[in-house]
């Protein structure tokens, strides 16, 4: 039985992880607190993986990130190779699927607290970073742990995007949901039955953590 999918899979997902927990986080504290024009707007389209079909958003991404794009260029010439088909788009993909998972759920989180806590933090000469951080944050965190697991659970989940951009590369981009795809076409039921019942297990984990930890409402 090959593994690399499932370690390829973990790698890109604990990537993401990182990378969505700090965006998503910030993000998340920034829609929750801040009063801006065009607020409404922007918890929208950084809402859209959510509801995007996988492909859509994939196809989306490839526009923007694909050798003929402007950042695909950039990036190309800087590194010396694509964006596309290789585990950075996986990452990426997987990135802008599961933000709005961390997103919403640290915005709920925040929005939780009582305002009169971080007032007094104010009051007693805080910036407003050292409120976020040593006040907020810390009143918040089961909510922020609870999205951050979705999120991971949904970068380990990812096909339609991550498809679209990283390709079916056996042993270079094939993650686990593409190998289960890539069992099924060829015939393979009980290693598509394996790679299913292993991703099953770990999203149930997941939700078991946020069941735990989700104090507040996920939306």
């Amino acid at each position: 039985m090959d593994w690399t999918p499932l370690w390829l899979s973990v790698r890109v997902s604990l990537t993401v992880t990182v990378i969505v927990a700090v965006t998503g986080t910030a993000a998340g504290y920034v829609l929750a607190k801040g009063r801006f024009p065009g607020r409404g707007l922007l918890e929208a389209v950084a809402s859209l993986p959510i509801v995007l079909p996988p492909t859509v958003l994939g196809y989306y991404l490839l526009v923007a990130m694909g050798r003929e794009s402007t950042i695909g260029r950039v990036w190309e010439s800087v590194f010396g190779s694509p964006i596309v088909f290789t585990v950075t788009g996986a990452v990426i993909a997987a990135s802008v699927a599961s933000f709005p998972f961390c997103l919403r759920a640290a915005r709920a989180a925040f929005e939780s607290i009582d305002d009169r806590v971080e007032q007094a933090a104010r009051t007693m000469g805080l910036p407003e970073w050292r409120v976020a951080l040593q006040v907020s944050l810390p009143l918040a965190w089961r909510g922020v742990l609870a999205g951050i697991a979705l999120a991971f659970a949904r970068a380990l989940g990812d096909f339609g995007a991550t498809v679209m951009v990283a390709g079916n590369i056996p042993g270079r981009t094939q993650t686990m949901p593409i190998a289960v795809f890539d069992a099924v076409q060829a015939g393979n039921d009980d290693r598509a039955a394996l790679l299913a019942i292993v991703l099953s297990a770990v999203a149930v984990a997941a939700l078991l953590v946020v069941s735990r930890l989700g104090r507040t409402t996920v939306p």
